[in-house]
């Protein structure tokens, strides 16, 4: 089984204009409300593509009960663990000339409640896969990545971590199967900037010599560059199109990888299918449909 962590979910509430014009009331075109996160969307698009998988994380007030309520209907399985005060959080994310986002903060998450969670961590076995994905809520220790990782290594669970410097650096102790910063998640670990694929392979080898079995780093545009177990070196271009909505397209790629190692199990035909799914979400206002996904598949 898949298993993704998100701490904290949000409702996103998206919003077209045809300009932001700040200190003014303004008619939306548009708008639409989903379930966010970077681990509910690896659910998600895991889901589209009939993967199986589970969303763990944390749920609170009314706005945790809709989360779980949108993503149930979009046949989205969830495991929730309920706080029992504040809200969990509404992100407003405006369309214009630029997107613009702002998000909240989320509710507090007691140790109490952390330790639920990891006792639900403790009945993975082995090969089952375990994403673990974006930032921490403030109310959380921060080596709180590292704790999962220590639970679930003996066990032999495929750790997949898709997130920014620290958190992602001490995971690499416990040998994560997959990482997967985007380039400028890279560079800001080394301290550089990183504009091409081969110092994307440069900097990815320096992670697997940390201890990652696998580096996949995301380029946007570009496309994405792989370093795998055997230090073996992939690039897939990005297909092209006009880029609708890139939010969710890095967590998109982790859900197309995984379904592509699943399905084909070879680094390459993974890869591509995380190009694939990654591209797919970018090109759509909505994440990646399995149709979408295998249109740029089947042409790469």
């Amino acid at each position: 089984m898949i298993y993704t962590v998100t701490f904290n979910p949000a409702l996103d509430y998206i919003l077209e204009l045809d300009k932001l014009e700040v200190g003014k009331i303004q008619k939306a075109k548009t708008e639409l409300i989903l379930p966010g996160g970077k681990g509910i969307n690896v659910s998600t698009v895991l889901t589209n593509l009939e993967i199986a998988n589970i969303a763990l994380g944390f749920k609170a007030g009314f706005v945790g009960e809709a989360i779980e309520d949108l993503l149930n209907k979009m046949k989205v399985e969830t495991d929730f663990i309920k706080l029992e005060e504040g809200n969990s959080r509404i992100n407003v994310k405006i369309s214009a000339e630029n997107e613009t986002a702002v998000n909240a903060n989320g509710p507090k998450i007691s140790e109490s409640k952390i330790l639920e969670l990891l006792e639900k961590l403790r009945n993975l076995k082995e090969g089952d896969f375990l994403v673990l994905s974006g930032s921490i809520p403030s109310s959380i220790k921060d080596n709180i990545y590292e704790d999962i990782c220590r639970i679930v290594k003996p066990k032999n669970v495929k750790i997949i971590v898709d997130a920014t410097k620290n958190l992602l650096v001490k995971s690499l102790e416990y040998n994560p199967f997959l990482i997967k910063p985007n380039n400028e998640e890279l560079g800001e670990i080394f301290g550089v900037e990183i504009h091409t694929k081969e110092e994307a392979i440069e900097y990815g080898k320096k992670l697997k010599e940390m201890g990652a079995e696998n580096v996949l780093v995301s380029m946007g545009k570009i496309g994405a560059v792989l370093i795998d177990e055997k230090n073996n070196e992939y690039f897939i271009e990005s297909p092209k199109g006009k880029r609708i909505n890139t939010v969710g397209s890095g967590d998109s790629m982790v859900a197309g990888f995984i379904a592509g190692y699943l399905k084909y199990n070879n680094y390459y035909e993974a890869l591509k299918m995380g190009v694939s799914a990654g591209t797919a979400s970018a090109l759509s206002k909505f994440l990646a449909t399995k149709e979408e996904v295998y249109n740029l598949y089947n042409n790469i």
